[in-house]
Parts: structure tokens; C-alpha cells; sequence
């Protein structure tokens, strides 16, 4: 009804309205974003700066496990089984809460692929198609 959407709004706006916090008598200055466990929370609810900050951590668990993911006498299915246990789940930590974008899941996408030729020792000067490396390590 309607006098029900008037109590949501009136409630939207007060959860939104812009707050000194003061602490003694300094009062801290607000910020554009903050890092909380796990994501980097925006003050306008973007979440490009979450989306980077996750594929950085995806990279850093590559770089953590290169020696194993670019060593050559180490079995494809192993390194799929480590890109699936270890990489993907970090890099994609609460993806499923994200207002994505298709610009943002490209993004997440190209890292994913990228991470993958480097572990299957496949550069873009080799001129394979991504299909066949995620066929290749059934991904």
C-alpha cells in the first residue's frame, strides 16, 4: 500500500543521510571507500575498487603457487584440481553478493583466463583460442 512505501522511503533516507562521527574531540573525516575482511566497501556502492582488489588476490595466490602451476612436469588435471581448490575461490569470494556489470564480470573473466594460459604456458603470441585451454583443463 501506500503508506507502507512511505515508511520504506522514509526509512531509506534516514539510513542515508550523511553523519559526523566524532570520537573525543576529533571527528574523523569520511572517506570514499574502506577495506573490510575480504572486500573494499565504496561510499557510493560501486564496487570497481572490489572488483580489482579480488583479481589482485587472485594473482597474488597465483604468484603464492607459481612453482607448482608453471612447472611443466606437473600433471594438467593437478593444476586444475589447485586453480579450482586454491585461485578461483579467492579471486570470486562473494561474487554471488556483487551488482555486477558486464564490464566488471569481463574483467573478472580476462584475469581468469589470463591466470589459466600462464598455467597452461600459453602466451597470446601462440594464437590458441581460450576455448581450447579451458576444454583443456576442463574449466
Amino acid at each position: 500500500s501506500e503508506k507502507e512505501l512511505d515508511n520504506i522511503t522514509k526509512r531509506y533516507e534516514v539510513v542515508h543521510q550523511e553523519v559526523d562521527i566524532q570520537i573525543e574531540d576529533r571527528i574523523l573525516q569520511p572517506k570514499e571507500y574502506f577495506r573490510y575482511p575480504g572486500s573494499v566497501i565504496h561510499r557510493s556502492g560501486r564496487i570497481d575498487e572490489d572488483v580489482a582488489h579480488r583479481i589482485g588476490i587472485g594473482w597474488m595466490k597465483w604468484r603464492a603457487a607459481s612453482g607448482v602451476l608453471c612447472d611443466r612436469r606437473i600433471p594438467l588435471k593437478l593444476k586444475e584440481k589447485f586453480y579450482r581448490v586454491a585461485i578461483r575461490p579467492a579471486m570470486l569470494y562473494g561474487l554471488e553478493y556483487w551488482p555486477i556489470t558486464k564490464a566488471q564480470a569481463n574483467r573478472v573473466e580476462v584475469a581468469e583466463l589470463r591466470i589459466l594460459r600462464w598455467t597452461c604456458g600459453i602466451t597470446m603470441v601462440d594464437m590458441i583460442h581460450n576455448g581450447f585451454f579451458k576444454a583443456k583443463l576442463d574449466v
